[in-house]
This record gives C-alpha cells, structure tokens and sequence, in this order.
C-alpha cells in the first residue's frame, strides 16, 4: 500500500512536471522568449499530474481498444481543461487561456487540437510512459523516497498558497472599482506584497488574458437578486439535481415495467426513489450546455450523446472503485462498451440533452425561481442535509454488505451491527436488483 502510494505521488509529480516543460517550450517557441506557463512559480503544472490520474483511475479498461483508449483520453482532458479554466475563471474573474481564434473550441477554454494532443498523450502514459517511470521510481529506497516526497509537496503546498493570494489578488482589482466591495480593501492590502507582484508580473507575462480587465463570465453573484434562486447558483443547481435524480429514477422504473415486464427499483441510494447518476446528469448537462441552449438540436444530440456516454463510463468506473459493485451491465446488448455503456443509451443521454436543454429546463426554472426567497433556502438546505445522509447511509450500506458477501465476516463495530439490522441482504437486493460484484463479471 506504501509503495502504491508512493508511485501515484510520483507519476502525479512526474507528469505535473513534463507537462511544465511541455508547455513552456511550446509557449516559448511561439513568444520566441522563455516563459513559465504553469500557475505554480515552482516548474509543475499540476493539471497534467491530475490528467494522468484520471486516465489510470478510469481509463485501464479500454487498453485493449486503442480507439476507444484515445476517445476516452481525449474527453476526459477536455473535461478537465474546461473545467480547470471554469474554476480559475470564477475565482479570478479572467480567462487564464482563450482558444477562440482556434475554428473548433468550445467557449474558448478547450480545442479540438489540443485535445486531440492529450488523447495522443494518454495513450502514451498508459502503454508506454508509466511502466518506464516506474521501473525507474523502484531504484529508490523508500527512506529516501518518503523523505524526497514529503519535501516536495511541502515547498508545492507553500507555493500554492502565494499563487492563490496572487490569484485572488486579481479578483480584488475588479472588485475593488464598486461600492459594494469596499470592504475587502484591507484583505487586498494584505495580500499587496511585493511577493505577490512578482507573481502577479509572472502570470500575466504567461497568461495574456489577465492583462484584460473585463470578467467574462458574471456569474449570480454579480447580479443584483431579486427572487430565489436566479440565474445559474447552488440553490437552483442542487434542487434541478433533486428534480432530475427523482424523474430520473421514476423514468427507468417505467422503462424497466415496460422492457424487462416487472417494476424494479432503480434508485441510486437507500432512501427514496432517486437516482444520483440522472441527478448528477442533469447538473453536468446544465453546466456545459447552458451556454449553447440557442445552437440547434442536431448540435445538442451530438454534444449531449458524447457527453452522455463519456459520463456514464466514469460513473460505472467510479463506483467499481469505490464499492467493488457494478450496478448496470450493457453487455448483452449490442455495440457495447466492457459493458460499461451501449451505443443505444448513448443516443438516448443526446435525446435527454435537447428535451433538458430545449423543452425542461426553461419550465423548470421558473417555476424553481417563483419559490419564495425564505422558502426557498430553508428547503434547499433541508434537502441538501437529506441528501448528504442519505448518500452517507447508503454508501455504508453497500460497504457493509460487500463485506457480508465477500468475506462472512460479523460486525466489528455498532454501526456494522445497526446496516446488518436496518439494511440486510434482502433489503439491499431488493433496492438495487441489479447489482453485481465486479469480481464475478471477470
């Protein structure tokens, strides 16, 4: 478990830093002047450690397909780039990228060559890259290892700490020409080091798009809010997740009754009948597409077919991962992938995407927007604390159960003993009929 450990650290530094250097130079080549175009000061560019996370964490299964292996890559960078760049921009108020000089981007914050570049260079990690890396991390004695770790993420968790007031530092230029934010004056003289200059200096001579003043994205709380849940928020974003999982779950009930001739529960967790993968869909969908909720249905479809299909995967992985359980299996139907998704499902994530996007969504949110302001925080906060201890519950369920089925072992704590009394084998086979244990599907 250490030296697995160990090796994830590594990879993630490894990778964070020939991502550092693969950008660098590319950027150099292009300003014909050297520049360091990470976030950090120090020579890693951390979203390229988390890309290859993702792609060992996900992406094993698909090795034997390398189509597949290098869609898979490519959409799982793209969606870390886009929301990388969403986060950063909310933060800061300024785009850190803008490829929309590029003919194929989509907001400006992702592009077809580049990401087709990450697909190529997952790829490569997987087959090639992380096999040599670790033969060459083995050489060193775990002392050694532990102590050159342990040094390095220090100096990287210092360094974070000043980009990020640096970072926050460009917000509170904006922020601080209105009325409203003169309270944080002595934050932003706090914070108005000539550290912080200097790599206030350094991110906007590798990041030109800091230098624009404007913000790009105002998000709700920009606005002046009149009513609940205005605009595109947590509140409104979380009861559409509760709507979504609900219609989620009654939809594949209705569709199990009518397919396989006998009701089912479909529900995700223990109590009620709500489905997290539809609820957690919807969020996605709304998310990413909002933006482009005027383009035609056929570009919708498309995005949401993709989309959809590359969700799904993820939510099957995650949930082997994590519970050692499969809850669907597609591998009886045709043009499916390790079982995890069909192509059938995956036109339907795309119809799902235009009725949400086109047809739901504008009703929905109005009506959500209508709920009076008091009204509505109370129930949002209800159904979050709801929600939280249910997924909470159930996750323990599912361990609980697991272990049961497993292993044979008795409980070895009060909460063990209280799942086997509340949450026995027929209870969980009767709310999830349809699970299996990973093992056995291989």
């Amino acid at each position: 478990m250490i030296h697995m450990a160990q090796n994830i650290l590594w990879l993630f530094l490894i990778y964070s830093f020939f991502g550092w250097v693969g950008e660098t130079t590319l950027a150099a080549a292009k300003k014909k002047r050297l520049l360091n175009r990470g976030f950090l000061n120090a020579p890693f560019s951390p979203i390229y450690g988390f890309g290859w996370l993702l792609f060992a964490l996900f992406l094993p299964g698909l090795k034997g397909n390398p189509f597949f292996l290098f869609l898979g890559c490519t959409i799982l960078a793209a969606g870390l780039e886009f929301f990388t760049g969403k986060i950063l921009q909310r933060i800061t108020g300024h785009k850190w990228w803008d490829y929309s000089d590029s003919r194929f981007h989509f907001d400006g914050l992702i592009c077809l060559p580049y990401s087709i570049l990450w697909g190529l260079c997952g790829m490569a990690c997987l087959y090639f890259t992380d096999a040599f890396f670790l033969r060459l991390i083995a050489l060193i004695p775990t002392l050694l290892s532990t102590a050159l770790l342990l040094t390095i993420y220090i100096l990287l968790a210092l360094d974070l700490l000043v980009c990020a007031a640096a970072a926050w530092n460009f917000k509170l230029d904006i922020k601080l020409a209105s009325e409203a934010s003169r309270h944080l004056k002595k934050l932003s003289n706090l914070l108005d080091n000539a550290l912080t200059r200097a790599v206030q200096r350094r991110m906007k001579k590798a990041y030109p798009t800091l230098n624009e003043k404007e913000t790009t994205d105002q998000g709700p709380n920009d606005l002046q809010k009149t009513k609940f849940a205005q605009g595109i928020c947590f509140s409104k974003i979380f009861v559409l997740f509760m709507i979504a999982a609900f219609l989620g779950d009654i939809i594949e009930t209705i569709f199990c009754r009518i397919t396989a001739g006998r009701w089912m529960s479909r529900s995700s967790v223990v109590f009620g009948p709500f489905s997290i993968v539809w609820g957690l869909g919807a969020v996605f969908l709304t998310l990413i597409l909002y933006r482009h909720r005027n383009r035609s249905d056929s570009y919708v479809f498309v995005l949401g077919t993709v989309l959809g299909g590359a969700y799904e995967w993820l939510c099957s992985v995650f949930t082997e991962l994590v519970f050692g359980t499969v809850f669907w299996d597609y591998s009886h139907l045709p043009f499916n992938l390790g079982g995890r998704i069909n192509l059938l499902f995956c036109f339907f994530w795309g119809i799902v995407s235009v009725v949400w996007l086109k047809f739901l969504y504008p009703r929905l949110s109005d009506l959500i927007e209508r709920i009076p302001m008091r009204i509505g925080r109370i129930l949002t906060w209800v159904l979050l604390v709801f929600m939280i201890c249910n997924v909470i519950v159930s996750s323990m369920a599912l361990n609980r159960f697991n272990q049961r089925q497993t292993m044979e072992t008795p409980p070895n704590s009060s909460i063990g003993t209280l799942m086997d009394e509340y949450f026995p084998d027929e209870r969980i086979w009767k709310i999830y009929p349809n699970l299996k244990f990973a093992d056995d599907l291989k």
